[in-house]
């Protein structure tokens, strides 16, 4: 019953804020993002530790301003989604524009010959990232953590699907993934959130060992597919989007396996140190990205 009635409430703002104008529904999730941050103690907690570890030379002020505009940018991007049904091939680019169109066209023409893997992440307008490419005729499939609620995690797949998007589920898309990257299709991998001990492996992220997914690293290391970079920017705090590619990871491969799986998952956290010292206030904060410690380390949350 709960499920369901979540589900109702998430069919409900999708509906009402859909039908209000789009500037509108723009900055009501700025100010639904402000009140997330001013009554949500727990979560507060918890960004300003991240951020005290990123960024241990700005002040509390400066990490408190940070984490509120991060929170700001989720309710904008919530809003977003709520008017994606309004996009199309056409009224997609009135929004989104490509950073580098030579960079971007290199890596659709590198995926049409043996597949790509996107390194990404919960940035930016995460969710309008695959949906764009989609309708610019580009269809992602996309690795993703099936949220606990699978009603929910439902009407947001279908969601995805409308532009084309394929979601597989975490636990079983290694085979799925590399089948698509025989079909030379583009895999999306969101690798910026903390895994269990099971399911990660330890590479540093601003100094300090983050239990981090390795499956770019195997699925590179499989299948031989580029892995690069791509992350949707926001420009300021406006609906304008830009797609901005990077230069492919580097894949290390000799004969110690486990070493390069875990080299080359750092490699990949070098990427999202970078973009996250150079729009820190794009990312989920509330996130406990460093919970899993190694053994022996205390608790940080």
């Amino acid at each position: 019953m709960g499920d369901r009635l979540e589900l109702l409430v998430v069919r409900a703002a999708l509906a009402v804020f859909g039908a209000l104008p789009r500037r509108w529904v723009f900055q009501l999730g700025a100010w639904i993002g402000d009140l997330f941050y001013l009554l949500d103690r727990r979560d507060r907690h918890i960004g300003l530790v991240n951020l005290g570890i990123a960024f241990p030379d700005r002040s509390p002020a400066e990490h408190r301003a940070l984490l509120r505009a991060s929170a700001r940018n989720l309710g904008r991007t919530a809003a977003e989604i709520c008017h994606f049904g309004e996009l199309s091939a056409g009224t997609v680019r009135d929004y989104v524009t490509v950073d580098d169109p030579t960079l971007w066209q290199a890596t659709l023409d590198a995926a049409a010959q043996r597949g790509t893997l996107i390194l990404t992440g919960h940035f930016g307008n995460f969710e309008l990232l695959a949906y764009a490419h989609g309708l610019l005729g580009h269809p992602i499939t996309l690795v993703h953590r099936p949220m606990n609620n699978a009603l929910v995690d439902k009407a947001i797949t279908d969601l995805r699907e409308r532009a084309g998007t394929v979601s597989l589920p975490k636990k079983s898309a290694a085979k799925a993934a590399l089948r698509a990257l025989r079909r030379r299709q583009i895999i999306a991998i969101p690798a910026d959130q903390n895994q269990t001990r099971r399911y990660g492996v330890f590479a540093d992220l601003f100094g300090l060992p983050a239990s981090t997914t390795p499956g770019p690293a195997r699925l590179a290391m499989l299948s031989g597919a580029p892995v690069v970079p791509v992350f949707l920017v926001r420009e300021g705090d406006s609906d304008q989007h830009r797609i901005v590619v990077l230069p492919t990871v580097e894949m290390v491969k000799t004969a110690d396996r486990d070493a390069d799986i875990v080299e080359n998952t750092r490699r990949c956290n070098v990427v999202f140190e970078e973009m996250l010292r150079r729009y820190p206030e794009q990312w989920i904060w509330f996130h406990k990205r460093w919970k899993t410690r190694p053994i022996g380390e205390p608790r940080i949350y």
